[in-house]
């Protein structure tokens, strides 16, 4: 097993809000319901070009846009399909590194939902669906919605910069809005602050305010300068937060609840606020970060560890059928954006390997990310991965939980329980699961190259 250095537990734990969907790891240097339909549309002129393009990624977002609009069948999916899903989530399984993990996918076919292993390997508990696990930046898309419901009201344009509404930004007279969305904007994630790292690490119950992860961003910036290349960073996200509440004046919380769980009745969907507190039922995470981890080089029980730190970037709870659910409006707008915004949206994926980013086949765009036509994101806080894709080609969504951050395989860098140098793949158990999945479906998704 690699022991996490500080370094690597620095790294764990950048990775560790958010892994990213659907582009490379690298940068190019080194790397209330829907909003009324008269509401205006947003305007980004780094959108806007991409928007010129055809997108690559998602070949035909009307289409996408259009499924939408038709409910899908809540029945079993046909029984040779859920054969072959099944063969292939337990093969995945078997590679990786969770006690457990929990299965959905929902297509114009129906639905097929199933837990594997172990929600508590302590008690021998098993898991089961329905279960809540944190979901950390799949969170990202969320806030990243609201973002633009409130572009789509003319309550913030895109192009505004970011001094327009939280002071002290680096840049902040010419960050944009859509590059902190789009992780172009040079802001630096406060997961590279060495002094934030540490007090973290040595009280991982503690709380944050939003306000202390804005200042350790800062502390750390700017990475690079304004759309200069693709920086993936949990403070562009935290930093939207602000601005969402800004222009609201109220709680993210609340906006969350009133404009995406409400309207979509996403009733296990949980924003836990200070508390660290998991809803019933929910499975316990195990992680090697931390000091004790290091210490001792086995995992760590970390289901209690306070998840404000990631704030907007990653602190959201969920289920499987809420998952499910999320991740098709987020694929179609369908409840949650009108059809001109879903298709800035659906248009925004940037290619990272180049400098500075463009219109590419697969990346990141408004706080999601795209690959071979799914969309959607991954997510990795200590002790729980899940990830959440949805395909513009076949109007399927998949959503996979698991309760461990433990990547396994061929890893050079990512802490492991047993390196396997045969396995020429070093993933988490999440994106395994899901990778298998996709093949079954459609086309196979490729995540980004991890060490």
């Amino acid at each position: 097993m690699i022991a996490p250095t500080t370094t690597a537990r620095a790294a764990a734990l950048v990775a560790g809000v958010l892994l990213l969907a659907g582009c490379t790891s690298s940068t190019p240097s080194d790397p209330a319901g829907t909003a009324d339909a008269s509401a205006s549309t947003p305007s980004s002129s780094s959108t806007a070009d991409a928007a010129l393009a055809a997108s690559t990624c998602v070949a035909d977002p009307d289409a996408a846009i259009a499924a939408g609009k038709t409910a899908q069948p809540t029945g079993e999916l046909p029984a040779d399909l859920v054969s072959s899903l099944d063969a292939a989530a337990q093969a995945a399984f078997d590679l990786g590194a969770s006690p457990g993990a929990i299965v959905g996918v929902q297509t114009p076919e129906g639905k097929w939902t199933k837990a594997y292993g172990l929600a508590d390997p302590v008690a021998g508990t098993p898991m089961e669906v329905g279960m809540h696990t944190r979901i950390a930046s799949l969170t990202k898309m969320y806030t990243g919605t609201i973002l633009l419901q409130l572009a789509q009201e003319g309550k913030l344009s895109l192009d505004d910069t970011i001094d327009t509404y939280v002071d002290g930004i680096p840049n902040g007279d010419s960050i944009t809005l859509t590059e902190l969305a789009n992780m172009t904007s040079g802001v630096n994630t406060y997961t590279a602050n060495e002094a934030f790292i540490t007090e973290y690490f040595a009280d991982p119950t503690a709380s944050f305010t939003p306000d202390e992860l804005v200042t350790a961003t800062v502390d750390v910036s700017p990475a690079a300068e304004p759309g200069e290349r693709f920086l993936y960073s949990n403070g562009n996200t935290v930093i939207l937060g602000e601005v969402i509440e800004e222009v609201t004046g109220r709680a993210f919380a609340d906006e969350l609840q009133e404009r995406i769980l409400d309207p979509l009745e996403l009733t296990s969907t949980v924003w836990p606020g200070e508390s660290a507190a998991m809803p019933e039922p929910f499975a316990r995470g195990f992680t090697l970060n931390g000091d004790e981890a290091e210490a001792t080089g086995a995992p760590t029980d970390s289901t209690d560890w306070n998840p404000s730190w990631a704030w907007t970037a990653g602190e959201l709870i969920s289920t499987t059928d809420d998952l499910l659910t999320m991740g098709r409006a987020l694929g179609t707008g369908a409840g949650i954006l009108d059809d001109a915004t879903q298709k800035l949206r659906l248009e925004s994926f940037l290619d990272p390997s180049q400098s500075p980013p463009a219109p590419g086949a697969g990346g990141y765009g408004l706080q999601m990310g795209c690959g071979q036509g799914w969309v959607g994101h991954a997510g990795e806080l200590s002790g729980y991965n899940t990830t959440q894709f949805y395909d513009t080609a076949t109007d399927t969504t998949v959503s996979v939980q698991t309760n461990s951050d433990v990547a396994s395989g061929g890893c050079e860098n990512s802490p492991t329980l047993q390196d396997d140098p045969g396995d020429e793949i070093c993933a988490v158990s999440a994106v395994r699961i899901f990778v298998g999945l996709s093949g079954v479906l459609g086309e196979t998704y490729q995540p980004p190259p991890r060490s």
